[in-house]
């Protein structure tokens, strides 16, 4: 399609492993030696409980499930220090993806963010320079919603006021995906920032010659 003529309206992006990094293994190893539990407990029972924190218990009452599940008995700075790292563990950002952002905006594209995060990660977000180009910034905690929820996809739409067909939505989880293109819209499976970018060109939204744009592969 030719660049500047675009069959979409607005782009979507997750933010988890597509605008972050995955948390770091240093960041990991700084909560086990924090936790005091072994490693394998402590990430089962994060995730295990991770989708009521995606959708807005407090930190306390999370972190709170975490400690009974693996036995521990954390006392509240220990809680507090465990959010913490937790926090900072998602902000690490991909140079290529903020960068694709940023071409994205100088073109007037609109875009917007849609990402299952907790209120701490959330808060931090709302102040990130990353994402000052999004119209909107959408979080599974003020929504109590959590993709692959149709009516998270559902009330994105409504709120941006696009149709399905103009909306491109842009996650690193297949099921995410998958429940998007179910409902029409234009979804596409982050592998890389090279693949993100042919994704964007193909809709006329990018031009691979753009400077600092990754390589389309």
């Amino acid at each position: 399609m030719e660049t500047g003529v675009s069959d979409i309206e607005a782009v979507v992006f997750d933010f988890g492993d597509v605008i972050s990094q995955s948390p770091p293994p240093e960041d990991r190893a700084r909560m086990e030696r924090l936790a005091g539990v072994p490693a394998d407990d402590l990430w089962s029972a994060y995730w295990s409980e991770r989708r009521a924190y995606d959708r807005g218990v407090s930190a306390r009452e999370y972190w709170g499930a975490v400690a009974r599940r693996v036995g521990a008995d954390w006392d509240t700075a220990t809680l507090h220090g465990m959010w913490a790292l937790d926090v900072g563990s998602w902000l690490h950002v991909r140079g290529d993806t903020a960068r694709v952002l940023e071409l994205l905006a100088r073109r007037g594209v609109r875009s917007a963010l849609l990402s299952n995060a907790p209120v701490g990660i959330a808060a931090a977000l709302r102040q990130s320079p990353v994402m000052s180009g999004f119209e909107a910034l959408f979080f599974s905690c003020d929504l109590g919603l959590c993709k692959p929820e149709a009516a998270i996809y559902e009330h994105v739409l409504e709120a941006l006021g696009t149709a399905p067909e103009r909306t491109a939505f842009v996650d690193d989880r297949e099921e995410n995906v998958l429940a998007a293109k179910r409902l029409g819209i234009s979804a596409h499976h982050y592998a890389g920032g090279g693949d993100l970018v042919s994704f964007l060109v193909g809709h006329g939204l990018l031009d691979s010659s753009d400077s600092g744009a990754p390589t389309p592969r």
